[in-house]
């Protein structure tokens, strides 16, 4: 209880959810060595706090360091975690990429988007693979959740969502979504009461993007009715979580 009684609603709401997603699935196990891929973005950011959190209070060990992928639009950009990291020493990686130059590239006939966020995962993958890490933690929230079924229902005629977790390289790494349960708008409350140093995204494409126009989706459903649109993210997460558990 003591966590707990200095938090708000919106950093219970992440806290809670957030446990009972890992629980439900198994997410870790004793001795997980767990990377968190830190954009700079709120998402990163709470759930970095949320698994900090929950190493005091789950009744097993794990581990976690913090991998940051730096695109190459803004080489200083990650100047914020260094400065969180002096207050907060927690084991890092911090990578210098021309990752994001190169998807903007007009001669590539792929989406920029699926370009950079393509070759930002492999990076990841590889830091896994240095570091002997058994798994790697996505910010994904539930309206990514939304916008990535409807982008696969639209563009390549699957219904598929976002596995809260699902196996790679033979089990070898199992990426994980903690935050898969949690509104944005409860994220973007509990990092302001933590006072997280989050940044703006210096892409091009912010705000322009296929997730984006996805995204959009969720106000045309609900014709900007709070609880419609509600409804429909809470029937995703529904779906997703009995799949999840079926697959545990």
């Amino acid at each position: 209880m003591g966590l707990r009684k200095n938090l708000n609603h919106a950093q219970k709401i992440c806290l809670s959810r957030c446990g009972k997603l890992m629980q439900q699935t198994g997410m870790l196990r004793p001795g997980a060595r767990v990377g968190i891929a830190v954009s700079g973005g709120v998402d990163s950011w709470v759930m970095t706090r949320v698994l900090m959190i929950r190493q005091r209070i789950v009744p097993f060990n794990f581990q976690i360091i913090l991998l940051h992928v730096n695109p190459g639009f803004y080489p200083g950009n990650h100047q914020p975690l260094m400065d969180w990291l002096r207050e907060n020493p927690l084991p890092s990686h911090i990578q210098s990429t021309d990752i994001g130059p190169r998807a903007h590239n007009p001669d590539n006939t792929k989406s920029p988007c699926f370009l950079c966020s393509w070759n930002r995962r492999k990076v990841l993958f590889d830091l896994c693979r240095k570091y002997s890490l058994t798994h790697l933690a996505l910010g994904h929230n539930s309206e990514d959740l939304a916008a990535t079924f409807f982008m696969n229902l639209i563009q390549t005629s699957r219904v598929d969502g976002l596995s809260a977790r699902e196996d790679f390289f033979q089990g070898r790494l199992t990426l994980i979504r903690p935050l898969l349960l949690v509104e944005k708008k409860y994220i973007r409350n509990a990092a302001r009461r933590w006072e997280l140093p989050v940044w703006k995204n210096p892409c091009p494409s912010a705000g322009a993007s296929k997730r984006t126009e996805m995204e959009e989706m969720l106000e045309v459903l609900s014709m900007g009715n709070k609880k419609k649109r509600q409804n429909i993210l809470n029937a995703f997460k529904r779906w997703q979580l009995d799949l999840a558990c079926n697959l545990k």
